[in-house]
């Protein structure tokens, strides 16, 4: 459920990142954040919110090609690393699904104007859906003017980890509090906490009808490890109440981030748009 990518030298010389701390919260960790604002300061356009995959920060290939098209587009961008990711502080041991959701509503709620469309990679794909629903509770669903989900990891925690786990597994996170979890993405393995996966039985979709309250687009490969495409069909049967397009691409992985994809997904972008 990760898309780390390497960092071209023109991303690692960017200027300082901004930072963001919620009212009331002084003890939580400071997010990171990008702002970028076309050189039309009306932008009267929806804007661009960058929402990324596990382990995965924000100065990744597809954040930023995102942002350039926004800008090149009369259109706001907004990009930032979940606590414990990037340059955001806090331990990425203390994070869970409902505390990135909280932090990704909380920069859209402070840090965007007007309605935006919200780009989901992997789990980024989970954090925009139930950051919908949140906007829904919080009669703010007019926020929300699309979004394009690229490989959507939603409950991943247990449909696509715990669901799949060896007993062994099981019994470490259960013990001792965490597993780690080998993956091709990175040297080291990731470790999977019991408080992510405790916390991400609590926000669980797909036992419903999931609403997104804007257009859909899902680009899903047919040959990504982690997360399959009969998982992506799964999401679109359950989008019952709002327009959802998916798109399958026969020979991409979980990252897709060759030229094509990226393409492929500012086209969809685009078309939201």
């Amino acid at each position: 459920m990760t898309e780390q990518q390497p960092h071209t030298e023109a991303q690692i010389s960017l200027p300082p990142p901004n930072f963001f701390e919620s009212e009331g919260e002084r003890n939580r960790p400071r997010i990171a954040f990008r702002r970028r604002f076309p050189s039309n300061s009306n932008y009267p356009r929806p804007g661009v919110v960058w929402l990324g995959g596990f382990k995965s920060d924000m100065l990744s290939t597809k954040a930023q090609r995102l942002e350039d098209w926004a800008l090149a587009h009369g259109r706001a961008s907004l990009r930032f690393d979940y606590s414990g990711h990037g340059e955001s502080e806090g331990r990425f041991e203390d994070g869970t699904i409902g505390r990135w959701m909280q932090e990704s509503l909380a920069l859209i709620r402070g840090e965007t104007q007007g309605p935006q469309i919200l780009v989901g990679s992997s789990m980024g794909g989970w954090i925009a859906l139930l950051v919908a629903r949140e906007l829904e509770r919080l009669g703010e669903t007019d926020r929300l003017a699309g979004m394009v989900l690229i490989a959507p990891a939603v409950d991943f925690t247990q449909a696509l980890i715990w669901d799949k786990l060896p007993e062994p597994a099981r019994q470490d996170i259960l013990d001792k509090g965490f597993w780690l979890r080998p993956t091709a993405y990175a040297p080291d393995p990731y470790p999977i906490t019991r408080a992510l996966i405790e916390d991400g039985r609590e926000h669980l979709l797909l036992g419903g009808v999931i609403r997104s309250h804007c257009p859909v687009h899902i680009l899903q490969g047919m040959k990504d490890p982690d997360v399959p495409w009969e998982h992506a069909l799964r999401i679109v049967h359950q989008l019952a109440g709002d327009g959802v397009s998916l798109t399958l691409i026969k020979d991409a992985d979980h990252r897709q981030s060759r030229e094509e994809d990226i393409a492929r997904l500012l086209a969809a972008v685009e078309g939201i748009a």
